[in-house]
């Protein structure tokens, strides 16, 4: 320990050489971009901005353009009004260059009519028809339903009955589809989506979209752990005491309460989000890195996991809903919020995953609205050492070692090391290796859905869902969701207030097994 009394932090430096910002590169063919629901948040928010970044560092192929269908009255000249005040206000937008956008927005149009109307399908295969010759978009075709889910399995067969879904040319060229979350409500449900589509749509035609698998930083699990030679030998139960995934969130449900009520956090981020997190960190070595081969291995990581037991289930997993606290209104109170619902804003896992390599080592899972603080980490725990020889004192720290990867703020990984203090006597300190992307490769500017939509135009389905892992994930769920809908006041809601890390019981979760939940705060080195 220094004698300002902070613990020591060690600062990993990018090797010499070493180039910055991200690797991204244009795709080779050309396509037009269709988005279903272009009047909607998700594309003034996300996707539009991120096409116009893409775009400003010269992605995108020579021949492109955006079709954006809505129910909403648009012309073209409004849309791209509309699209322009977004991509100016976008926080995830660099810089708004006017000259640019000026070279940019001619590849916007809009066709406006409703999703089940055939007139519509009509003049959006005349409109595409249009910009091949435009735009020279080769008559490829990228389909992206940025519509509520229960929109995705209409648009997809009138897109089939009136001959859009082979692509344009004669069926020379191809067709994609892009599903956002949420992929169904349940096991059935999400069945029943699958089999809709499959009826128009090949399995290697459709990417089921999870902007989590677009970060930096969880791309960068599979680099860390099969790039580094030292990882791999620890990797699993003989070294490894458990594994912890938190998703915090601080804010409440805003403007999703009527959405919000009818999911809770299991179906909004456990089913998705923290299931794809925990196989990347759980799966065995691809043998190349392609599309296929890693999805397998992800998918094994979740058959391997052992069912949660609905007699049991308080042993392994804990609900939670916020009220009033430090200054905010309770879930409850939220807008389009039922006044007595009991949906989950909070939730706890305690999973198994059982094959060689993690057996008998437990995953915690959390994820909770309106927490202390906004925080995407994963914390792998290693065993104590065996035997410690070393006479220590109530002073010493002498703590397992923690490997810790943040997701998200502050993306970077640390871990914490036993080191000797200085001075004449062996006293043994907590000390953090820390890697920081900003400090490395400065501030890298691809945000998830830039590396996930040039991977669509690119065909490459690595970091999308296939069907069997979203059936396994479901099913991994289906006893929690079933017990809490068939008893849902058995835990007296709300349980924990606004501003907190949830309900006492996801604490007691750990402590049963002489564990504690882990936040970069709780870390060696850690500074606000």
């Amino acid at each position: 320990m220094s004698d300002t009394g902070e613990t020591p932090v060690v600062t990993a430096q990018m090797a010499e050489g070493g180039a910055s910002g991200p690797a991204l590169v244009r795709p080779d063919e050309d396509c037009a971009f269709v988005i279903f629901g272009a009047s909607g948040d998700l594309t003034g928010r996300k996707l539009i901005p991120a096409l116009y970044n893409l775009f400003c560092q010269g992605l995108l192929p020579p021949g492109f353009a955006v079709v954006g269908y809505a129910v909403t009255p648009m012309t073209d000249a409004e849309f791209r009004g509309a699209m322009r005040e977004h991509v100016k206000a976008s926080s995830e937008v660099l810089a708004f260059r006017p000259r640019l956008w000026d070279q940019f927005v001619p590849c916007l149009h809009y066709v406006t009519a409703g999703f089940d109307a055939p007139e519509g399908y009509r003049e959006l295969g005349r409109r595409l028809a249009a910009v091949d010759a435009a735009h020279g978009t080769g008559g490829n075709r990228l389909f992206y339903m940025a519509t509520a889910p229960r929109f995705f399995g209409p648009i997809v067969e009138r897109l089939q009955e009136h001959g859009l879904a082979e692509g344009g040319h004669g069926g020379a060229s191809w067709t994609r589809l892009v599903v956002e979350k949420p992929f169904g409500t349940d096991l059935a449900s999400a069945r029943a989506l699958n089999e809709s589509l499959h009826r128009v749509f090949a399995e290697d035609q459709i990417y089921r979209i999870d902007h989590y698998l677009g970060k930096e930083t969880v791309q960068n699990l599979l680099a860390f752990r099969f790039a580094n030679t030292i990882m791999e030998p620890i990797w699993n139960c003989h070294y490894v005491d458990h594994v912890q995934i938190t998703a915090a969130e601080t804010l409440g449900v805003e403007h999703r309460g009527g959405y919000y009520d009818q999911a809770g956090v299991l179906r909004d981020m456990f089913q998705n989000h923290l299931f794809q997190l925990l196989a990347l960190v759980a799966m065995e070595p691809p043998v190349r890195y392609e599309g296929q081969i890693v999805r397998d291995r992800k998918a094994d990581v979740l058959r391997a996991v052992v069912p949660l037991d609905p007699r049991n289930l308080a042993e392994q997993a804990v609900r939670g809903q916020y009220g009033p606290g430090h200054g905010m209104p309770g879930y409850r109170q939220e807008p389009d919020v039922a006044p007595d619902s009991h949906t989950e804003t909070f939730a706890a896992l305690k999973l198994m995953v059982d094959n060689w390599r993690w057996a008998d080592t437990p995953f915690y899972l959390r994820s909770g609205k309106r927490m202390p603080k906004k925080q995407t980490l994963i914390a792998i725990q290693f065993k104590r050492v065996p035997h410690l020889f070393f006479d220590t004192t109530a002073d010493d720290q002498i703590e397992p070692n923690v490997l810790a990867i943040r997701i998200q703020p502050d993306e970077g990984i640390s871990l914490t090391l036993g080191a000797k203090s200085p001075g004449p006597e062996m006293h043994v300190r907590q000390m953090q290796m820390n890697f920081s992307y900003s400090a490395a490769f400065g501030e890298f500017p691809a945000t998830a859905y830039e590396t996930l939509l040039l991977d669509v135009m690119q065909g490459d389905l690595t970091l999308f869902n296939r069907s069997d892992t979203v059936d396994l994930s479901w099913e991994l769920l289906a006893p929690v969701l079933d017990a809490w809908q068939s008893a849902p006041s058995a835990d007296p809601f709300p349980n924990y207030p606004a501003g907190t890390w949830g309900p006492p019981a996801a604490d007691a979760l750990l402590a049963r097994d002489g564990r504690a939940w882990k936040t970069d705060s709780t870390l060696p080195g850690h500074q606000e």
